[in-house]
Formats: structure tokens, sequence, C-alpha cells
């Protein structure tokens, strides 16, 4: 007996999928023209405005009010610059530069460029309090550790964002900036009482609903006192006694990606981890970023399947699926392609004003940086998060005349590095060094016999480099943010 129709579109209309590629498969268009709510965009199915824009126009001709998604979240975190780094700096650089007017400013320049393209819906900002300094996802993606300053930058960003027409969705709920894990591979735990995590975790979340964010995404964290064993993804007490009662949000909840670990593993898979988020009271499921046609008709027939067994109210999918619709219909940007000559100069803007001007006035300097015209400059392998992606980082891209290499902390040697800088100073650039295995330790047996100047372009820290001539810390590894690195050291030209 085949499944019904009528249950299937309705499934459908719960989930967030993607397609690999820059061109939308056929069965991307079709499924979305069967009831899908709507795909997001990774760094994949970027290449150009252009592109992105006829891409965009092709899935709306299966589906005109089709949710577009995409991550920017400027910074560390950028699809759209993801062969070069982003032209904005991140969260944790304006939240250090403490301009709410400049962060409005900001996210209201990268939601008229996703507008341009037809991109109805940015998973940004971020509004976790990074509280744990060994926080190996957030971090960066911050606007930092304290609540009253991120709530503040994060209710500036969702207005910024959605002055455009694009709808906003603050992240991860109810907060993961705690953690010491990393949800895309485990399930982390917060295990605190729900009093701390109103007095230090909610508040953002609470400045976004006053500013009225369009949806709110789940995190896939364990707070033992509310979500017992599971996620929060998969817990009513947070999804619908505080997210909704107590904090009285009425938009869009979305997932996480039900594909990461903190998810599938808790659940036993990604189509009963949609069953147990759509009981929870989410509303749009996201699938994740590896989808095919398959995977979305086995999470479409889990959903159905839970209808027909009892695991799922049917009146709980259908408010689910008109949550997801009211939003789909009160995004600006469903006109694909309208002005993608302006999305060009957008990002012309950026390069030549308002992102690097911001980026710049992040940067801060601890010690004596003149004096570094040729110097060695050394970067520091660090590996990049599944939200983060490959982007290119560093000061290369912005050097005039200074020699660059590359090298791992734990695998250098430092004596080797002093021969090689010979007389010229060093200027040893990194991502999180305070925890990177080996980093601390080239960077103060360099220091303790040679001019070194550390540039940190991560999450800081409390450490200091001791011998160092200067620290540098830059809040973030955008484009943006290495060539205002670059520029307060002196060695752009």
């Amino acid at each position: 007996m085949g499944q019904d129709p009528g249950l299937r579109r309705l499934a459908l209309g719960t989930l967030l999928a993607a397609y690999p590629g820059p061109v939308p498969p056929d069965w991307a268009v079709d499924l979305l023209a069967e009831g899908l709510a709507g795909h997001t965009l990774f760094g994949t199915n970027i290449h150009d405005p252009a592109q992105v824009a006829a891409a965009t126009a092709a899935l709306r001709a299966g589906r005109p009010d089709a949710i577009i998604a995409i991550d920017e979240e400027g910074g560390d975190v950028t699809r759209l610059a993801h062969a070069t780094g982003s032209p904005y700096p991140g969260n944790a650089a304006l939240g250090a530069v403490g301009d709410v007017t400049l962060t409005g400013q900001v996210y209201a320049a990268i939601g008229a460029e996703l507008g341009a393209l037809g991109i109805s819906l940015d998973l940004a900002p971020t509004v976790d309090v990074n509280s744990a300094d060994e926080n190996p996802v957030i971090g960066t993606r911050s606007f930092g550790a304290d609540p009253a300053r991120v709530a503040a930058h994060s209710a500036a960003a969702v207005a910024g964002l959605q002055s455009t027409g694009v709808a906003a969705c603050a992240k991860h709920f109810p907060g993961h900036g705690a953690t010491v894990a990393d949800s895309h591979y485990e399930l982390p735990t917060v295990d605190v009482p729900p009093a701390v995590l109103r007095e230090r975790d909610l508040p953002p979340f609470a400045a976004v609903i006053d500013a009225g964010v369009r949806a709110i995404m789940t995190a896939h964290i364990r707070v033992p006192a509310l979500t017992g064993e599971g996620p929060a993804t998969f817990s009513r007490p947070v999804l619908v006694d505080l997210l909704r009662d107590e904090y009285g949000f009425t938009g869009t909840v979305i997932t996480d990606a039900l594909e990461m670990k903190g998810a599938a593993l808790a659940a036993g898979g990604v189509g009963p981890a949609a069953v147990r988020a759509l009981a929870a009271g989410a509303d749009l499921l996201c699938i994740g970023a590896k989808v095919d046609a398959d995977l979305v008709e086995l999470v479409a027939g889990e959903i159905v399947g839970a209808l027909g067994d009892g695991r799922l109210d049917r009146a709980r999918v259908e408010e689910a699926a008109g949550r997801a619709a009211e939003l789909a219909a009160g995004t600006g940007a469903d006109a694909a392609g309208v002005g993608v000559v302006g999305a060009d100069a957008a990002g012309a803007d950026a390069a030549d004003g308002l992102g690097y001007a911001a980026a710049l006035r992040a940067v801060r300097v601890e010690g004596d940086v003149t004096g570094l015209i040729v110097p060695l400059v050394v970067q520091v392998h660090a590996a990049s998060t599944i939200a983060e992606g490959r982007v290119p980082w560093g000061l290369g891209p912005h050097l005039a005349r200074a020699e660059e290499v590359r090298v791992v902390a734990g695998e250098t040697d430092p004596d080797e590095l002093r021969r090689r800088a010979g007389e010229r100073p060093i200027v040893l650039v990194g991502r999180h060094l305070h925890r990177l295995p080996g980093a601390r330790g080239l960077a103060e047996a360099l220091a303790a016999a040679h001019p070194v100047t550390v540039v940190e372009m991560g999450w800081p820290g409390a450490w200091r480099p001791a011998g160092a001539r200067a620290f540098v810390t830059t809040y973030g590894a955008s484009h943006a943010n290495g060539r205002a690195a670059a520029q307060v050291l002196g060695l752009t030209g």
C-alpha cells in the first residue's frame, strides 16, 4: 500500500533540505513543487553572484515561496565568500568594537547581499554567550562573554538583517556558549540549573525575541535539569515550556542539522531525530549538508510512519508546517535574481568601506608593533570546524613584501625558524593559540631568543606568550580581519 500523498506533502512541508553542486538537480526542484519547505545553500553551491541568483531562480520555479537559507554569519562562517574569506568581521570583532549601530549596519549589508541573490533566510546571528574559552565550536562566532553585551548586539544584528526583508534565525537555543565539546561530533552537556541559563545564556534570546526575530535554532546540547539524557532539540520543556511559554516566542523553531552526531546518535538516525524534534515542538527540520532525494524521502517517510503509529500527532505536524509556511510567506527576498548587480556592489562596498573599517576598529594591540616592515610571518596551521569549513585566513593576501611560511605547531623546530628569520623579527599568526597543541610552547620558545609579535585571529583567552614583544588580537580570521591586522602591523605597503 502506497504512502498517503497528503501526509507526504505535510511531512515535506517541515523539511529544509540541501543539494550538491552549483546547479539545483531536478529532484531538488521537483521536491519543492511537491511540498518541500526549502533548501539550505552551502559553500559547494556557491561560485559567484550570477550563478547563485540563477540557482535560487531555478528553485523558485519549483515553489515560488520556497525557503532558501544560508549560514552567512560574516567573520569565520561564510558561504558566499568561502573561496576568499568574508569581507565582514564576525560577531566577536563587532562585540569588541562595542558599537551596536555598527553591528546593525554590518548585518544590514549582509542582508542586502543575500536578498539580492534571492536568499530569504539567514541562519544567523549566533547569539550564544561564549562563557568557555575552550569552546571548540562557538568562539569568535559569539559577540562575547558578557550576557548584556551579547544581548544588545544580537538585537541590533536581527534588526539590521530583517530590515532588508531577509529573515534572521538566532542560534543556538538555549545557549551553546558554555560547551567544551562540538555537537557536530558528540552530545555536549551543560550541567547547570535553569537559573544559571536565565542569568547567563538566555538574555540574548529574550532580546532577539523582543526585536522580532523570525526564527530561532535549537542546540544539540544536553542540559540535564531540562532535557534529561537527550538534546534540547528533542526537549518539549525547552522548546515549548521555556521558549514559547516563558519567553513568548511565536515564530518558527528550526533545528540545527539533524545529521549532526549530537542529534542523529541520540535518536538512532536522521529519520527518528526528525520525529523526536517535531514531537518536542520544532517546526522546520534542517536535515544537513549531505542530502539527496533518497534521504529526503526517508525522513518524510519516517514522519508519515510516525503519524500512523501514534508517535506524532497530526495537529502538531500541521502546526509545524504552518509555521514554516508563515516564515516563507513573510520574507521579502522572493524575487530571485533581482538586483544581482547590487549584490556585486554590496561586496565592493564591504571591501572598500564598512566591513574592513569595522575589522580595523576591532584590532587590539598589547605591546609595541613598530619596526615590522620586513618580518618573517609564520602562520600556524589550525583545523577548521565543520561550521566554518575550509576558508582561507591569515595575513598572506595582504602582505606587501614580508615572507610568509606555514607550520604545524607541534612539528616545528623554533631554532630553525629563528635561523630562517635571521635579523628579521618574527610575526607568529594563529587561531586559538591558547588551546592549540604545541602552539604555546612554540610561541614562547621563539620569544625567548628573538623579537616576536603574536597575532591571535581566534578567541584569545587569557594566555599571553611570555617574552613576546606584542600580542595582537583580531577577534576573527575573516579576510577583513586579516587585512586589518596587516594594516595595524604596517605590512600592507
